[in-house]
């Protein structure tokens, strides 16, 4: 029995919601669930949970009625991405990118803050740091 079959799929562990406000139909919602979770599926990230939700305007003279916020804890981290477009569509691609590039850039941090400077050179460190 595959994932499909049980309506369950077990690659995505994150707990991101896509939600609607107003009237958002059910293929927006799937397109847009579809772009969030690959952005967040990449290995080695933390527990990821939050929720996005979608918004359509009432009103038809505005110039962008699409609308999104998103807040998604990646670990103990907090991304807050907001969007707004004139089709569902683009605003499902402008939310993925903004997604990616705020995941991108606190993995970047993450790999930082991993590195390790060199030792001070009372301890061994780089020789021309030494003076002498």
């Amino acid at each position: 029995m595959t994932p499909r079959d049980t309506g369950t799929d077990a690659r995505t562990t994150q707990a991101v919601q896509v939600r609607a406000e107003g009237h958002v139909d059910e293929a927006t919602l799937d397109y847009v669930r579809t772009k969030v979770n690959t952005v967040f599926d990449r290995p080695g990230l933390p527990a990821v949970t939050g929720e996005v939700r979608i918004a359509k305007a009432t009103a038809h003279h505005v110039e962008q009625p699409w609308s999104a916020a998103a807040e998604i804890r990646v670990g103990s981290e907090l991304l807050v991405v907001h969007a707004d477009e004139a089709s569902a569509h683009e605003l499902a691609d402008r939310l993925q990118d903004r997604l990616r590039g705020r995941l991108d850039r606190l993995a970047d941090r993450w790999a930082t803050a991993r590195r390790s400077a060199a030792p001070p050179p009372w301890r061994g460190g780089p020789a021309d740091a030494r003076q002498g």
